[in-house]
């Protein structure tokens, strides 16, 4: 039962993780928005950088590829949340039953892991050069979410072969 207990609580960390960042988002929108206009500016690249033809001036695109984040993020949150539950409401079933109760909280977990692999380090880091710069960097960031993110979806994915115990 405790390893039953800890996916779901994993899961469900990950879904409370994701509604702070929704809501710091939303709610403090210009913060974060900064960070997305400068990264998709290009602004604070290496010097003489060959590759800032790729930089992305309109702020129409700024505001879109910061919704499409908050969305993305917001979908995260609602599948690893809806998973969570689920998963809570198998906590006494078979194994079977249980394991097939991660279906939505796999989908939530790895909607995550591509928010911080694709938007944040290869978009980001890699298409707008983010690592280039000293002050709108997000990578140890992203790669931090990406790995936490990682871990708990390994531990997710681990089979429970145990049937839950009479007494509980």
């Amino acid at each position: 039962m405790i390893v039953r207990l800890s996916q779901i609580s994993l899961v469900l960390a990950t879904a409370f993780y994701l509604l702070l960042v929704v809501k710091n988002n939303l709610f403090d929108y210009g913060s974060n928005f900064a960070f997305v206009e400068n990264v998709l500016n290009m602004s604070t690249t290496f010097e003489g950088n060959r590759l800032l033809w790729r930089a992305i001036e309109a702020a129409w695109v700024h505001h879109l590829f910061y919704a499409a984040i908050i969305l993305w993020e917001a979908a995260a949150c609602a599948l690893c949340g809806y998973g969570g539950i689920a998963l809570l409401r198998r906590l006494k079933d078979s194994p079977a039953a249980f394991q097939r109760a991660k279906t939505w909280a796999v989908a939530g977990l790895t909607l995550s892991l591509l928010l911080w692999y694709v938007a944040f380090l290869a978009v980001g880091g890699e298409w707008f050069l983010m690592w280039q710069s000293r002050t709108w960097n997000g990578q140890d960031a992203a790669f931090r979410m990406f790995a936490i993110t990682g871990l708990c979806l390994l531990v997710l994915l681990r089979e429970d072969h145990d049937a839950p115990s009479p007494e509980h």
